[in-house]
């Protein structure tokens, strides 16, 4: 039986700013009233040390930009930030663009036709008979369900295929007529732009992607929202969300593990989206984990904020980089739904 591999990984990022420079340039007139101490203590307790972002507000103020000026903006920057992801996810890989049989886009921040799928395909020299697949507004989670398409792709087809998280949260700063919404003040804490790709191979030294798995709380889907208005997307982001991933979190991972015959003991490497500190404070309880478990997720966090998307990738890439990389990892990513995914990733020398 054909197994799925990733055999290359890219990562792409913007010029990065300090948090307490984006709070003391920007976001502290953006919120100055009732609610700016509120907000600085937001910003302070984010976990959040730097972010990159393609349009700083120190630098540019997009929050009264209409949706239409958003998309544009959107397009101009994704490109090249989505085509140098991809370049250093092929050359890892040490495969051509022309050799890929799939190539998914996955995006919430921007939407345009022709898109990154078909103008990335293009320019980079892949082939006429590639087949493309665009997943929108998934959220935070959306590099695993897209992770799950391509690597199902390579199962059955035996070709290569690659996967593409890419998102500008930047440009959806929020008008100041939403500065008193605590849900506006945490989004814009903790949100930040990058690109990650993963290139995922047949039967290849790399991460085997022994299953993905998911599992949806319906009952709670008002407390994670993503809405399009006339000035851009609209987070909306109930205190709840941890609570629910509480309730869900440890149910599905022990599930995943037991159909491989593992337990959490034989994790060495845990890939968690940071979406906030909250939400690894809840992971690390519900699995019973150490400190030293979720260290990397806590550090990109700090290092790069909340990408959306991109974010658990980017934890793959620095654990991957560590002087012992780990054998087995467990992907975390959550988002609307109120969904969790999981994945479990295995490394070997030639994936059987």
């Amino acid at each position: 039986m054909v197994t799925a591999a990733i055999s290359g990984l890219g990562v792409a990022l913007p010029p990065a700013t300090a948090q307490d420079d984006l709070w003391d340039g920007y976001f502290a007139r953006h919120y100055a009233g009732s609610r700016s101490g509120l907000a600085r203590r937001i910003f302070a307790n984010a976990g959040v040390r730097t972010r990159q972002a393609v349009v700083s507000p120190l630098l540019e103020d997009v929050s009264e930009w209409s949706t239409e000026r958003r998309m544009r903006r959107y397009q101009a920057e994704v490109m090249p930030l989505g085509k140098a992801a991809v370049s250093r996810a092929l050359a890892d890989a040490g495969i051509a663009a022309g050799d890929l049989g799939l190539f998914a886009v996955c995006s919430c921040t921007g939407y345009a036709t022709p898109g990154l799928d078909i103008l990335l395909a293009r320019d980079m020299g892949m082939s006429p008979n590639l087949q493309r697949l665009v997943v929108g507004h998934m959220g935070c989670y959306a590099a695993l369900p897209g992770l799950g398409t391509v690597s199902d792709f390579v199962t059955a087809r035996g070709r290569p295929a690659l996967l593409l998280c890419a998102e500008l949260t930047s440009l959806h700063l929020q008008p100041a007529g939403s500065r008193t919404d605590i849900q506006q003040i945490v989004s814009h804490a903790l949100f930040s732009d990058a690109a990650a790709a993963v290139v995922v191979t047949a039967d290849s030294p790399g991460y085997a992607v022994r299953e993905v798995a998911a599992i949806t709380d319906t009952s709670t889907a008002d407390h994670m929202t993503w809405e399009i208005t006339d000035q851009g997307f609209r987070m909306g982001l109930s205190p709840r969300v941890p609570s629910v991933l509480a309730a869900h979190v440890r149910g599905l991972v022990d599930q995943v593990l037991e159909r491989h015959g593992r337990t959490i003991a034989d994790v060495d490497g845990w890939a968690v989206h940071p979406g906030g500190p909250k939400i690894l404070d809840v992971v690390q309880e519900r699995l019973g984990l150490d400190d030293t478990a979720l260290a990397t997720s806590r550090a990109v966090l700090a290092a790069r904020g909340n990408c959306s998307s991109p974010t658990v990738l980017l934890v793959l890439d620095e654990l991957r980089r560590l002087p012992n990389p780990p054998r087995s990892i467990i992907m975390l990513a959550f988002g609307p739904g109120l969904t969790l995914y999981v994945t479990l990733l295995e490394a070997s020398t030639l994936a059987a």
